[in-house]
């Protein structure tokens, strides 16, 4: 790996994942100049968000397919243009339709960027780095929501929509063109390559893998209930339900990313560091994350801020939590057939979120109907009871955790790789350590246990 040359494809790469994050969460700051422009609903402005997550998580599977056939700087480069001409449009649009063309643009451009520049990783950077470097992806593409509501949002409110809009348009300009500068598929002369080797049957033989499918499982488990919490349903609860004030509703919402920033880097080193307990990790910040919300829902009357701060801090780790999901398909699957795995475990998270959107805004609706919430949608118990639902999506993520967890062991076992319990991993842990407290030399305190890469 020549060092300047990895940074610099990387670089480039995920400032067209920022750019991606910033044109995805753009609209949502404009909800209020949305409504004049477009003098529409709420609820028909609501269109654009769920057909830009539809198209999203629709184009995840086609698009790992295309990023192993044709390589992520193709797909870099078309992103970027794609979201320039979504924003664009959405710059000139006056009516509904119009604007959401606009965003189903937008939608395909981001699709495109995020396994790309996860794709790039394994090509430009040794293994036990990419762990870490998987997750300061997430956090530095996140960055990209910083932009949309600190400068994004001035030059709305202070140069107007068209000015605002064609100004983020600009920004996918300049992730395209460095991104066709920079970014390479491969070092080497095998970066000139348009077309890199192509297992014709990826799909079905990414998803027989069940390495592939204990990652979609993952991120399927423990990416919905932080994205549903920020993305819809936590500020009306924050506010209304538990009668929390804007300003405190707001700081929450700034805890979760920092929470995020800060567990992403070290899940990363941990996962480095531990491959063989990677599935163990995921299921215990499920359970983090189900007794936050036990907590919260059982507790008499609104709950007080300190515990909601506690509710937020595990919905944060969920994040870079779910990007464990990515290394099993890292894991399992030969270079050849990357993009389709990962695309296939990017789509668990992102259906999660929007099957647990919609059935939370029916349970709400149905208790409203039924007269349970008295005249109010966002009544505490009423939001208590459809919140719960998660619960039901959680359990299903994590049997499919369990039984995938399962075929990957025997399939290790038929190979003669015997993963040892965790009690007698951590008892040979702690005799290491304490042999080298005794006066081992760094060498010896340094060696790995050799044991198999499974989860």
């Amino acid at each position: 790996m020549k060092n300047r040359s990895a940074w610099l494809v990387w670089g480039a790469g995920v400032f067209a994942y920022m750019v991606a994050v910033t044109q995805r969460t753009a609209f949502g700051v404009a909800g209020v100049e949305a409504t004049e422009r477009f003098s529409a609903t709420a609820s028909v402005l609501s269109i654009f968000t769920v057909v830009q997550l539809v198209v999203y998580a629709g184009l995840q599977i086609p698009v790992g397919m295309l990023v192993d056939r044709f390589g992520p700087r193709l797909l870099i480069t078309c992103g970027a243009a794609l979201m320039f001409a979504g924003q664009f449009q959405l710059a000139a649009a006056e009516s509904v339709g119009a604007g959401i063309v606009g965003r189903s643009l937008v939608g395909a451009g981001d699709a495109l960027t995020f396994i790309s520049v996860l794709r790039l990783l394994p090509a430009w950077f040794p293994a036990p780095r990419i762990p870490v470097l998987t997750q300061w992806t997430g956090i530095i593409g996140q960055l990209g929501q910083i932009a949309s509501a600190i400068p994004f949002a001035f030059a709305l409110h202070e140069l107007g929509w068209n000015t605002a809009f064609i100004s983020a348009a600009a920004l996918s300009v300049l992730a395209f063109v460095l991104a066709l500068a920079f970014v390479r598929n491969q070092p080497g002369a095998a970066a000139r390559s348009p077309r890199p080797a192509h297992d014709g049957g990826s799909l079905s033989a990414a998803w027989r893998q069940p390495g592939t499918r204990l990652g979609m499982w993952t991120h399927f488990t423990i990416q919905f209930p932080g994205t549903v919490f920020v993305l819809m349903w936590g500020y009306p609860y924050l506010v209304s339900a538990e009668q929390v004030s804007p300003a405190a509703a707001s700081a929450l919402m700034t805890f979760f990313v920092a929470v995020a920033i800060v567990c992403g880097p070290w899940l990363g080193s941990w996962v480095g560091r531990h491959p063989l307990r990677r599935s163990t990790m995921v299921l215990l910040i499920a359970a983090a994350m189900a007794c936050g919300w036990l907590v919260v829902m059982l507790w008499p009357g609104p709950a007080p801020v300190w515990v909601l701060a506690g509710l937020v801090a595990v919905l944060a780790i969920g994040g870079p939590g779910s990007m464990i999901g990515f290394d099993f398909a890292r894991t399992y699957n030969p270079s050849t057939r990357l993009g389709t795995a990962t695309g296939i475990v990017n789509i668990g998270g992102f259906g999660a979120s929007l099957i647990s959107m919609y059935l939370i805004g029916l349970v709400l609706d149905l208790l409203l109907s039924t007269g349970f919430s008295g005249g109010d949608l966002y009544d505490l118990a009423a939001f208590r009871i459809a919140l719960s639902v998660q619960f039901l999506v959680m359990g299903v993520g994590v049997a499919g955790i369990l039984v995938n967890r399962r075929r990957v062991r025997t399939a290790l076992a038929d190979e003669g790789l015997r993963l040892p319990p965790l009690r007698e991993a951590l008892a040979r842990e702690r005799r290491r350590r304490r042999d080298f407290r005794r006066g081992a030399g760094p060498e010896e305190e340094g060696k790995p246990v050799q044991e198999p890469a499974s989860d």
